[in-house]
C-alpha cells in the first residue's frame, strides 16, 4: 500500500509547534497519475483491485489528487491569486480559481474514461503532472 499524507486539519501556523497540535488527517493514495508518449493513465494500487468493479461501465469520473510539489508552508499560505498567473486577471481568493496553491492541497478534474484494463484507466487528460498522487475516484 501507498505511504501515507498526513494532511493538517488547517494551513500551517507561523508556529510549527501550534499547526502539529491541531487534528491531523491520514490519506493513503490509492494510485497514481502516468504520462507516458501522449498517453495519459491513473495506475490504481492493487490493494484497490476490488474497487475497480464497474469503472469499465463508466463514460467519465471525477479524480481527487494530492497537489505534492506545491506542498510548501509559503505555498499553503498563498490565500489570493492572479487566475492563470496573469497579473492583467483582478486579484481573486483561491477558492474562486483553480489555483494550485491552496490550504489544502486537494485537486479535482473531471476526465473522460477511454479504456479500462486491470488496475489502468486510460483517460483523455487531466491537470496534473505524472506521478501525482491519487486520493479518490467518484462517478
Amino acid at each position: 500500500m501507498a505511504a501515507a499524507l498526513t494532511l493538517p486539519m488547517s494551513a500551517p501556523a507561523d508556529d510549527d509547534t501550534a499547526a502539529a497540535a491541531g487534528p491531523v488527517f491520514q490519506v493513503h493514495p490509492i494510485g497514481r497519475v502516468r504520462r507516458d508518449g501522449g498517453r495519459t493513465t491513473i495506475e490504481i494500487e492493487p490493494a484497490y483491485r476490488d474497487a475497480m468493479l464497474g469503472v469499465d461501465e463508466l463514460d467519465s469520473i471525477w479524480v481527487l489528487f494530492w497537489f505534492d510539489r506545491n506542498d510548501e508552508r509559503a505555498r499553503r499560505s498563498i490565500l489570493q491569486v492572479h487566475p492563470r498567473a496573469n497579473p492583467d486577471n483582478p486579484l481573486r481568493g483561491v477558492f474562486a480559481t483553480h489555483a494550485p496553491v491552496r490550504p489544502n492541497l486537494i485537486g479535482m478534474t473531471r476526465v473522460r474514461i477511454l479504456s479500462v484494463d486491470g488496475l489502468s484507466i486510460e483517460i483523455d487528460d487531466i491537470d496534473a503532472w505524472d506521478d501525482t498522487p491519487v486520493l479518490d475516484l467518484k462517478p
